[in-house]
């Protein structure tokens, strides 16, 4: 199977295409840019410098990957976009370059990225993660795995969102969200656990309800929050390993961490 690049597109001759690349109409590809085997943009994608894209991706109308950060901090450095394998991206999103010499803004595998939604610099999105219409991640978010986003829901720079997280859509995130929580409301709150993307990704009910437990007993509203936490944190080893990671979700928290709302 052969390269196939439409005669409107522009590809730098230094571009690394592998087999079975197809690069359509009007797509302008960069010199410093590695294409993964089987990757298709469809027409119009502008693809700058300093990226590189797995194989079996499908890149819709208009996106533009790797442009320059929208930084003031940003010097003209050289920096990336690093993007995994069999994620589809729609129509008009962008993917900026992060900020730093040597940094990434980073998009795992198997991720469904919907119409116009914008990754800022530094940026790291785990894998299986969905991010509905117009989302807007601001720089230095980082997004775990299984995740999914409601549409147009804003980020604020520096936040950390769990594995199997559901953002609801039209909300701001401002604070940490952690793993496997609902989280919706204005302002955001934790409105109980994911259930429908932990049953899909496997999650036993037992597991399930020793995790919610875990967080009802963390939010107790008769207890100071950071004293649950620090008990937490002193016993994390009796917890199974869906709640060992939660407390060390939360030890490594900068921002603070949403609260639960129900």
């Amino acid at each position: 199977m052969s390269v196939i690049v439409h005669p409107s597109a522009i590809v730098s001759a230094q571009a690394e295409l592998e087999d079975g690349v197809k690069i359509g109409p009007f797509c302008v590809i960069g010199d410093k840019v590695r294409i993964g085997a089987g990757t298709e943009l469809i027409a119009s994608v502008s693809v700058h410098d300093y990226v590189s894209i797995g194989s079996n991706c499908k890149i819709c109308e208009y996106t533009v990957i790797g442009g320059d950060p929208q930084d003031h901090g940003y010097k003209g450095e050289v920096s990336y976009v690093r993007i995994g394998n069999n994620n589809l991206i729609r129509e008009n999103v962008t993917v900026n370059r992060a900020t730093g010499e040597g940094n990434e803004t980073v998009i795992g595998n198997d991720c469904f990225i919907m119409d116009s939604v914008h990754f800022a610099h530094n940026v790291h999105i785990g894998d299986c993660v969905t991010i509905a219409n117009k989302v807007g991640l601001s720089g230095f978010v980082e997004v775990g795995n299984h995740t999914v986003f409601g549409g147009m829901a804003g980020v604020h720079q520096f936040v950390r969102i769990g594995d199997y997280c559901m953002i609801g859509g039209l909300y701001r995130v401002s604070k940490d969200v952690p793993h496997y929580t609902l989280a919706s409301g204005e302002p955001l709150r934790l409105n109980g656990l994911n259930k429908v993307g932990l049953e899909r990704g496997g999650f036993t009910p037992e597991a399930m309800k020793k995790i919610y437990r875990f967080y009802r007993e963390l939010y107790d509203k008769h207890r100071r929050f950071t004293e649950s936490l620090e008990d937490a944190v002193k016993n994390k080893e009796k917890y199974i390993p869906e709640i060992r990671h939660i407390i060390e979700f939360y030890m490594k928290s900068k921002r603070g961490v949403t609260f639960w709302g129900v």
